[in-house]
């Protein structure tokens, strides 16, 4: 086999491991961010407890102010009492007394709801915290064991484009940046087998001739149709 073919070959193997390589390290930002989500969920439904809280506090406190409102008002309403004269005001009075008791009874009751509320926000809040604390041990697991299995990764990519490196000082260097050239073009395959006269890089016929002159794999020759470099593999 030409030496600058075999070395081409070797190349594009090394150049398709590496970009093999990248995709997984691009993948662990993903990962770690579907890790996250469940806590990004947690703290957001924290988040609007924390709100529900506060606004059930303000409910309450704006109705046990009304409460006192009340009570200062029969306070009032009852010591008015020395000062009437008629069974008629008397009667009067007590049913104004009566009115306002049946709304100091409907504030009391609707704080009693607003308490009781508050007692399961607080039950879903701390069932959401215990959640997020076992969601958050799990996540600084796993982006530990990612961050490990990234840098064994990475290390491989250092190991590999050392070969690289290796075998481009051993190519012309006008075949490596025509060879650049249809990688960058051709989505990363620039050199491809050709089998029973078909480029397997664009799928396309090769004409016969074509086909057995490269079956020899003396020459570096191209894909009439995508341009790539085409070399055949001997079963033997």
């Amino acid at each position: 086999m030409n030496d600058q073919l075999e070395r081409l070959i070797k190349l594009q193997e090394i150049d398709s491991k590496i970009l093999a390589i990248n995709r997984i390290i691009a993948e662990f930002p993903l990962k770690i961010a579907e890790a996250e989500l469940p806590l990004k969920e947690s703290l957001a439904f924290l988040g609007n407890v924390k709100q529900k809280f506060e606004s059930l506090d303000k409910r309450k406190r704006d109705k046990e102010r009304a409460l006192d409102d009340i009570d200062d008002k029969i306070k009032k309403l009852k010591a008015r009492t020395v000062d009437i004269k008629t069974n008629k005001e008397y009667q009067a009075l007590l049913k104004e007394i009566e009115s306002i008791e049946k709304e100091r009874s409907a504030i009391e009751e609707e704080i009693l709801a607003i308490m009781i509320e508050t007692d399961t926000v607080s039950k879903q809040s701390k069932s959401e915290e215990s959640k997020f604390i076992r969601d958050k041990e799990k996540v600084e697991a796993l982006k530990k064991k990612l961050e490990g299995e990234k840098s064994e990764v990475e290390k491989d990519l250092i190991a590999v484009k050392e070969i690289r490196s290796k075998i481009i000082d051993a190519i012309d260097r006008e075949i490596h940046d025509e060879y650049i050239e249809l990688f960058k073009a051709l989505n990363g395959i620039a050199v491809t087998e050709a089998k029973e006269e078909i480029c397997q890089g664009c799928n396309m016929n090769i004409p016969p001739q074509l086909f057995v002159e490269l079956k020899k794999n003396e020459e570096i020759m191209h894909c009439p149709q995508c341009r790539r470099i085409l070399y055949f593999k001997n079963s033997a």
